[in-house]
């Protein structure tokens, strides 16, 4: 085994390899950028190294500077987590070439299968079933539109180098083609250097089935089963669940040899993920479900197949990677119960799942689930990386209970002030659709409405009157909120949640999970966080300026490119600009039809939450 082990990743996969690499008497280090230099991380490594700038490019990627880290702690191993690096070939290689041990899949098989359409190509020459599309090697816009013409609208445009939801993108209509294929590739050259892509049909009823596969340097290969990860926003996973439910044995016998057969096709070592699609209208069946791609890597969603398996995975990753043979053979590996991972982000889903950024003032985490978290109260959320706050994981004998698990504990996250989707996915664990298991990659789409909170619930309201009733006993205006000259008492008091006034019923039997932090009185709801107060005297609601011409950029972020000028004419929802913030892109559109005032903002210019960038006036008629 070896003796120590450099992590070249941050937060909470950081902290999961360094516990496991303790656990085996390995001395650990991290490395950190600036924006992390406070993070649990870096404090819990044996040693830690500053290898650059907030950014990205500057210091978690930038091989010269982990290598150099590397050299300076006399790491014997490096292990790259997941994101980052962790399926560079070439950095993999470099690594090896240093004399240090790669924890990794091997550079060969990471470029067979890191690129989406030469994958796709191997797999049917392996006699693995693919999904049906275009991998030809002519990029121009036009070859790309006629292919998408023959597939048939609607189909989905994907980086060749993509993975984890980024330059993804489905196009319903040919006239929407060229500005979303433009889109996707500006992601995909920022997110992998690489805007290549192909076009594949998009399934109109898909489920997103991955199976977790294991190699070692004997020639072992074996499989972990199947997680299923179909609950998805913008291609991004937010739910995953192990095993997939429907799966019947024989289909899951057939899926999981089909990975096994795809890993040995490229020779694989190490912990990988074969991804398949499935379409879904007609049940799970075999001939209905096909290849999509392979992560040579670690996965996020790893902990539900340890919770299934009983196996650590990191572990397995470091005995393989030190030569040794696979922990288990096929025949030892069983499957015990039920398992969820419920991402927890820092955005905010009522905003259009918009990221939010600020430091965690207040943090609470389930403590009777597995919790994975690479941050803790106190500590900064950065628009530099990945939004995640933590991963809520559940295990229980069957489905139900382990759902039930991870609906309580999702109900009882506290987050403030940085909006999370905890409320969301409290909501999601007991959706009567979510609950029977009907569900794919659209779920979230058809019902979003109702599981987005937009607004305080009635018991929510009245919980918070209750408390700021108990908040002002003794003040004359509480007393007589509710005061008439003849009849009974009304007990309603006029309150202010959020933005709005509402009036409220005070409750004495209702229990309320309020929390000050600073001056702000916080009402934690199922997940939800609502800052209340007192309304000040004959305070009404301010209107909301719905005709404003002032656009205000809704995250800090970097403008990565402008498409008007001043003086130019806009119609009610064309592109004004684009703003990207961790790695996913927004763009800002005109409100309404009118003539751009004054651009504020150029590409290239980093703004901040509510900067104004671009001023809209309504065009006289």
């Amino acid at each position: 085994m070896m003796e120590s082990l450099l992590i070249a990743n941050r937060g909470e996969i950081a902290r999961r390899i360094i516990r496991t690499a303790k656990a085996l008497g390995i001395r650990t280090i991290a490395v950190y950028s600036q924006a992390d230099a406070g993070l649990p991380f870096v404090k819990e490594a044996d040693e830690a190294i500053a290898i650059g700038p907030a950014p990205a490019r500057e210091s978690y990627l930038s091989q010269t500077r982990i290598l150099e880290a590397a050299r300076k702690s006399g790491a014997a191993a490096i292990h790259p987590g997941y994101g980052f690096l962790s399926e560079n070939a070439d950095f993999a290689e470099a690594v090896e070439k240093a004399g240090i041990i790669w924890v990794g899949a091997r550079p060969a098989a990471i470029r067979a299968m890191g690129l989406k359409d030469a994958a796709k190509e191997l797999m049917q020459a392996s006699g693995v079933p693919v999904t049906p599309g275009y991998l030809g090697p002519d990029q121009s816009e036009e070859r790309l539109a006629v292919e998408a013409g023959t597939i048939g609208y609607p189909v989905l445009i994907k980086a060749v180098a993509g993975g984890g939801g980024k330059g993804m993108r489905r196009v319903d209509r040919p006239q929407d083609f060229a500005e979303l294929l433009a889109s996707c590739r500006r992601e995909a050259a920022a997110a992998f250097g690489d805007d290549r892509v192909l076009i594949e049909r998009y399934i109109a009823n898909p489920r997103h089935i991955e199976v977790q596969v294991f190699a070692d340097m004997f020639g072992n290969c074996v499989h972990l089963f199947e997680r299923d990860c179909s609950l998805q926003r913008r291609h991004q996973k937010v739910i995953e669940e192990a095993p997939a439910p429907g799966l019947d044995a024989a289909t899951r016998a057939a899926i999981c040899d089909a990975a096994v057969k795809a890993a040995r096709a490229v020779n694989y070592v190490g912990a990988g993920t074969i991804e398949f699609i499935a379409d879904a209208s007609e049940g799970l069946r075999e001939d209905r479900i096909w290849f999509m791609e392979m992560n040579t890597r670690l996965q996020v969603e790893h902990p539900v197949t340890e919770a299934i398996t009983g196996e650590d995975l990191v572990l397995w990753q470091l005995k393989v990677a030190s030569g040794e043979p696979l922990p288990k053979m096929q025949d030892e590996i069983a499957m015990n119960g039920w398992a969820f991972e419920a991402r927890l982000y820092a955005e905010n889903p009522a905003a259009g799942y918009l990221p939010s950024t600020g430091r965690l003032e207040h943090l609470s985490l389930p403590e009777s689930v597995r919790v994975d978290s690479g941050v803790e109260q106190g500590d900064d959320i950065t628009a530099f990386y990945d939004p995640m706050i933590a991963k809520i994981v559940t295990h229980g004998p069957n489905r139900e209970a382990a759902l039930s698990k991870l609906a309580a504990a999702c109900a009882g996250i506290e987050v403030w002030p940085v909006k999370s989707n905890a409320g969301l996915l409290a909501r999601i664990a007991v959706d009567p659709d979510f609950c029977a298991a009907r569900i794919d990659t659209g779920f979230l789409d058809r019902h979003g409405d109702s599981l987005v909170a937009t607004k305080p619930s009635e018991i929510a309201i009245d919980t918070a009157a209750t408390v700021l009733s108990r908040n002002t006993d003794g003040d004359p205006w509480s007393a007589l909120a509710g005061f008439r000259i003849a009849g009974a008492d009304d007990k309603r008091v006029r309150i202010r949640i959020g933005d709005h006034l509402h009036w409220g019923q005070s409750r004495p039997e209702l229990e309320a999970n309020a929390v000050t932090i600073g001056e702000t009185t916080v009402l934690f709801d199922a997940g939800s966080a609502w800052p209340i107060s007192l309304p000040v005297a004959n305070e009404v609601e301010a209107s909301q300026g719905a005709g404003d011409g002032a656009i205000l950029s809704p995250m800090p972020g970097l403008v990565i490119s402008v498409d008007v000028a001043d003086g130019d004419r806009v119609a009610k929802g064309d592109r004004l600009l684009t703003v990207e913030a961790m790695k996913m892109e927004h763009s800002l559109r005109a409100p309404f039809d009118g003539i751009v005032e004054k651009l504020q903002v150029s590409s290239g210019i980093r703004v901040s939450e509510n900067q104004l960038v671009v001023s809209i006036v309504k065009e006289e008629v």
